[in-house]
Order: structure tokens, then sequence, then C-alpha cells
């Protein structure tokens, strides 16, 4: 088949979350599986342009469509890492994405407006004919409204498109400009409930609508966050427009890229292992107390590696890291926000806590230091109140760090719990908690530390039963190729 991706981030030149993960790794795996993949992305001029390699222009002048004129943009095409991407580059006073930062404008559904219908004509112009147009996000919610309203009538009718929803919060929500900028116009037809307008809004149109609407297919990017986006408040409005589509809506879960996190190969670590010889992780754990000042004694050592924001259960981060401290443990905490109170807060912490040899916070992100705590931890604790996949509690197991997480989206699907679990034993690798409380945190984070001190053999099993679990791409790869085989035309 012949895939083209279609996105506004992409690891690691356009990286903001894990949606440039997702894109990088599900290309990967379904490329090296036969299949043709592209990528198409925004040219920004904050890129890290240092990973692309043989950067270049294909298309000189391609004229888009923009209100009652156009707009001249260039195409410029490189690998990133050996993913074939293309870069729409647009000429124009609104500088879309010459503004040093990926996101964050008052105008970005306008921005990715034009990046949709620029993406979709140089489709048309240079003759791309792909099978699957695979979109990403509210971003690119818009194209199929282009490819299904516009282009199907341009010799474009035999390609499909399989939209993915990577989060629900951000929708895109957006004014009747956005209409006669991109040429569809006729606001009378498009503020309609089955088309584009919002569900709660009746002056607004939205964007991840459009996308949910006229794909082919829809995945969000966990089993169960899929049940918990139509049935609950993490589907943030759009669940009866789920229900009206269900029938081409499906939870796909993301995978880890083991070509980053392997244990067996990692750079960043000094010992490497594997799940049959755990004892190889141990050095690790002796190197990160060297590297961040902690004192060596035989204590469990908790982590949590990632965003610090309201999402992933900020409060329970802080209380697990007290309940540690207070329970014979060590903690480390990797992590920024962009919440400047959140920030702070953790900045008073982290200066109140300094002389405690057996915690560590470091405010702000360091690659290879996420590498080093996955690989020395014992525990990972993943909080969250709402996370549609994640991939922490997926990177953890791979590193033989248990994880204690909350009953919410993606890490359902991942982590079974020891002691109340259907599961067989060898597939029980974690801790569970459902409320986002106190004592929820309290009894999953109690029973990992109690375990690590008083049955060893068992946390080791644990510790192997994680190792073991497949939680590459390749599951995921062989489903997405499933759901592009089901909808092209053959």
């Amino acid at each position: 088949m012949y895939i083209i991706h279609v996105s506004a981030e992409l690891a690691p030149v356009a990286k903001v979350g894990g949606l440039g993960d997702v894109v990088y790794g599900l290309s990967r795996e379904t490329e090296i599986r036969g299949n043709t993949v592209e990528i198409i992305l925004p040219k920004y001029d904050c890129m890290w342009y240092d990973e692309i390699w043989g950067l270049h222009k294909v298309f000189e002048e391609l004229w888009v469509p923009w209100y009652s004129a156009a707009v001249s943009c260039s195409v410029w095409f490189g690998f990133v890492h050996g993913r074939k991407c293309f870069f729409i580059e647009p000429h124009s006073q609104d500088n879309f994405f010459s503004r040093g930062s990926f996101y964050g404008f008052n105008d970005d559904p306008m921005r990715f407006a034009f990046f949709c219908r620029a993406a979709v004509e140089f489709l048309y112009k240079s003759g791309k004919r792909p099978d699957i147009i695979h979109c990403h996000d509210w971003q690119t919610g818009l194209l199929p409204v282009l490819l299904y309203e516009i282009y199907a009538r341009m010799g474009m009718e035999r390609q499909r498109v399989c939209y993915t929803i990577h989060n629900f919060k951000h929708q895109g929500i957006t004014g009747e400009s956005i209409l006669w900028a991109t040429g569809l116009g006729r606001p009378e037809y498009y503020f309609h409930y089955d088309r584009l307008l919002d569900n709660f809004n009746n002056t607004a149109i939205n964007l991840m609508k459009g996308g949910i609407v006229y794909s082919n297919h829809i995945t969000t990017v966990s089993p169960h966050h899929s049940w918990e986006a139509r049935y609950t408040d993490q589907g943030y409005g759009l669940g009866q427009t789920l229900a009206i589509h269900h029938y081409k809506f499906s939870g796909v879960l993301n995978g880890v890229d083991y070509d980053l996190w392997n244990p067996e190969i990692d750079r960043f670590i000094p010992s490497h292992y594997t799940v049959w010889n755990v004892e190889g992780k141990y050095p690790n754990k002796d190197a990160l107390r060297e590297r961040l000042w902690l004192r060596k004694e035989f204590k469990p050592l908790v982590a949590y590696v990632g965003r610090l924001d309201a999402q992933k259960g900020v409060h329970l981060i802080q209380h697990a890291m007290f309940y540690a401290l207070e329970h014979n443990a060590q903690f480390i905490l990797l992590g920024a926000g962009g919440d400047s109170g959140i920030n702070n807060h953790f900045w008073h912490l982290k200066h109140y806590l300094n002389d405690n040899a057996d915690c560590h916070l470091e405010i702000g992100f360091n690659e290879q230091l996420a590498h080093q705590i996955y690989a020395g931890a014992d525990i990972i604790v993943v909080p969250s109140l709402f996370e549609p996949c994640g991939l922490a509690q997926m990177i953890a197991m791979r590193y033989g760090a248990v994880p204690v997480v909350r009953a919410v989206g993606g890490l359902v699907d991942t982590v079974f719990d020891r002691d109340h679990s259907d599961k067989l034993p060898e597939e029980r690798n974690g801790y569970v908690f459902r409320e986002a409380d106190f004592p929820g945190l309290e009894s999953a984070l109690s029973r990992a530390i109690g375990l690590w001190y008083d049955y060893p053999k068992e946390f080791r099993r644990l510790i192997t039963n994680g190792m073991a679990t497949d939680l590459s791409w390749a599951r995921s790869g062989e489903h997405y190729l499933g759901i592009y085989d089901y909808v092209r035309v053959k």
C-alpha cells in the first residue's frame, strides 16, 4: 500500500508530545512491512534541522488557494532517520510557521487549516495518489473535509482517510472565516450538526468533528480510551458524534520504539541488561544515585518522569513523593510543564527537599537522564487524571520498573494489578488504583513498596512479566494495516 501521514509533529524534528513519537513509530513499522510511506509536515522555523538528511526543494511554486487568491509555497523533501518527509513552506505575510514555536497562537486554527489545504493541494498537483491518507489530531481534521467536498471531484475520489485522535481536549474550535479562507464557503451547509457545527456552540465549527464525520475510519490511541471518549466526559463533548459514527471508530494502542527504548542497547545507560539477566539492571540504580547525590541504602527507588500539568495528577505526584519518603523509599522526579504556577510549586518543593539524601527533583527535561531513571528505578508512578495512551508505563515495563498507575485510558490496557486482576499470574505486571485520591494511590504504592521489601522474588516476577510483554509497534502496526486494507479502494 501507499500511505501518506499528514501531521503537525514528527519526532525528533518537530516534537511537543507523544504525537510526534506515534507518527514516527507507526510510519517506520508500516514501511518495514513493505509499504510505501511518506509524511507531510509544516516547515517550521524551529525544527531540529540537524536531524533532517538531504533537505532540498522539490516543488518551487505550489500555489495554494486561499480566500479569493492563492499563496505561493515551497515544498521541501528530506529524510528524518530514514522516514521520507515533505515539508510545506508558505510564503505569506502571515508567517504561519515562522514564529519560533509550534503552537500557542490565537490563529492556530487558521494556520493548520492552511496546512490542510496546502497538503491536499500538494498531493493533487504532484500527482500523488496514496491508498491511505492518515491524518492526526485536530490540526489535520479539515483535510478529509477538503478531500471529500472539493478534491474528490478533481480526480481524488479513490483516496481514503484514516483519522487518529491523540487528545480530545484540543479540538480546533473556530469560526466561519475558516470556510471562506479554505474555499469551502457555504456556511449554511457546514454549520450543521451532521457536519462541522460544534456540538455546544451554534456559532462555531469544530475541526476535530469534521475529521470524525468525513474520515473513512477514526481511531484513538488505546481501546479503553475509545470507550471513555464515547461514554464519559473524556470525549470533551464529542461522545454523541462518536456514537453516530461508532461503526468506523476504534482504539489502537500506541507502541514503544524499541530502537530508542531498549535496555539491551541503550547508549545512555551504563549497564545493559535483558529479561534473562535482570541483575544487570542494578548497576544502573547505583549510577543514578551517584549522579543525583542520593544515599546508597537498601531502599526501593520510586520515580516520576513526565510533564507537570493538571492532566498528570500533580497533587498525586506530590503525595506519592512524600508517601515514599515516609515509608522508607527514595523518590526521583524529572519533569516540567507549561503552567508557571505548577512549575513554581515544584521548584519550591525542590528547595524544601534540597538536603534530603533520599529525594531529587529535576525540574526540566533531560533525555539522557530519563533513560537512566527508567533503568535505575524500581517503581514508576503514573497517577494521571486522564491518559489516552501513555508511554511512561510501557517504557517503565521495558526497563524493569514496576508501574503504579491510575485506571484510565491506555494505562488500563497495559498494566494489570498483581493482586486484583483476572489476568493470568504471568500477565500481571504492576499495581492499579481507581479513584484520583490519596487513599487509592497509597493503597497501590504501599503494596508495591511492601512487595519489594517482603517478597523480593515476587517483585522480581513483576519485573520480568513487564519486560517480557511485547509493547513494540509490531502489533499496533499490524492492526493499522488491517484498517488501511479494509477501507482502501481495491
